[in-house]
């Protein structure tokens, strides 16, 4: 199915691009797209064949992501985004699975992870209160999962969890206005006393020690990878893919460029600029050859039923922060390289600019921080990261 799916994306990306700009000024992806992206299987890929997905090798998801997010940035990041939510929630107790695919297995799930929310406790589970900021493409979703602390007896947090909370639940305040990225209405989503019951919650300590109630039903391996790997190399693949389709669009327009200044000439016969293309394919291909390896790789433990060491853990946060830092490097040549052509806002060259080095400030793309934890571990130190 993830082939097939590969194939009906590529049939969808001259539309997509198409609708890019308008996507970029009115800051949402259409209605139409989410729902071409529905129909050709992509928010299926992850998620669990018990409920009509294809429970695909991730490989092949990030592959879909990247191909989207070079037609639009914003199209990817949001498909990106909403389509990895189906494997967490394949985590969850059987209970909050059914009651969001249950009657349709087509219903979205957005997200907010931030431990912003307060968690009180009740009879049956939790009051949840909050306001959390940058939801992707929240408004093509029914439910969302948030992040949230345990307040204890004292008023003092006691835990860090994840929770479901149906549309029902939560206001959608559009708040979005941005440089980068902005079709994809990262708006705000506000919870006031809503009460969320135990089996739609998840502590964030079980998940990163790879257990989760939804493993008694779900029991292929790509529900035994961590969230580490498999959320944050989706946030990266959109900007991987984002400036991968800004190099495509780039070479399509410079190939033939007539330069104007520096003595005239075709661009493409300048050596220092064929060497600028050559350091910007590099890093890219550098980008996407070291995150699918490591995916591979922590994929293969688990459909072997081996325990995921944590050096393959650190190596695959290493190198994922690294390919968000090598594409910015590319895209960076490409801009400077387009000249005065590539600062004409909807160009696709500055949209993609803007849009990857948006997706860069993510949190999943601390780079320093994701580095450091690598190094400390080669120098033999302990490393306690639920990011790993």
């Amino acid at each position: 199915m993830s082939n097939e799916v590969l194939e009906s994306v590529r049939a969808l990306l001259p539309y997509i691009a198409g609708r890019a700009r308008s996507t970029d000024e009115n800051r949402r992806v259409p209605a139409e797209s989410i729902q071409e992206l529905v129909e050709a299987g992509v928010f299926r890929m992850l998620q669990p064949r018990r409920y009509g997905g294809a429970e695909s090798d991730p490989v092949r998801f990030y592959e879909v992501v990247r191909e989207i997010s070079g037609a639009c940035g914003s199209t990817g990041w949001v498909a990106s985004v909403l389509g990895v939510h189906p494997w967490q929630l394949g985590l969850f107790a059987e209970a909050a699975q059914d009651e969001v695919w249950g009657v349709d297995p087509d219903t979205l799930v957005a997200s907010s992870y931030a431990p912003v929310g307060r968690l009180i406790p009740v009879e049956g589970g939790y009051e949840l209160s909050g306001r959390w900021k940058f939801s992707s493409g929240c408004e093509h979703a029914q439910w969302a999962l948030i992040g949230g602390l345990i307040v204890g007896a004292e008023g003092r947090p006691v835990d860090f969890m994840t929770v479901l909370v149906p549309r029902s639940d939560y206001v959608i305040e559009d708040v979005w206005d941005v440089i980068g990225l902005r079709g994809t209405a990262s708006n705000d989503i506000v919870v006031d006393r809503a009460f969320v019951p135990e089996y739609r919650t998840m502590r964030n300590y079980e998940q990163a020690q790879l257990r989760g109630p939804g493993q008694r039903v779900n029991t292929g391996p790509l529900y035994r990878m961590p969230f580490a790997t498999v959320f944050t190399s989706a946030i990266t693949g959109a900007v991987v893919g984002a400036v991968a389709g800004c190099y495509t669009s780039y070479i399509t327009a410079m190939r033939d460029r007539v330069r104007l200044s520096l003595g005239g000439g075709r661009f493409a016969e300048d050596q220092f600029a064929q060497v600028a293309v050559a350091r910007a394919a590099s890093e890219i291909d550098a980008a996407i050859l070291q995150m699918d390896r490591n995916v591979r790789e922590v994929y293969q433990h688990a459909v072997d039923g081996a325990e995921i060491p944590m050096e393959l853990r650190l190596r695959a946060r290493r190198d994922q922060v690294r390919a968000t830092e090598r594409v910015l490097e590319a895209i960076d040549i490409l801009f400077k390289t387009a000249g005065g052509n590539s600062l004409q806002r909807g160009n696709p060259i500055e949209r993609a600019w803007r849009d990857a080095h948006a997706g860069s400030v993510h949190v999943a793309n601390d780079v320093e921080r994701a580095l450091a934890l690598y190094g400390k571990a080669e120098f033999g130190l302990a490393v306690e990261d639920n990011m790993i």
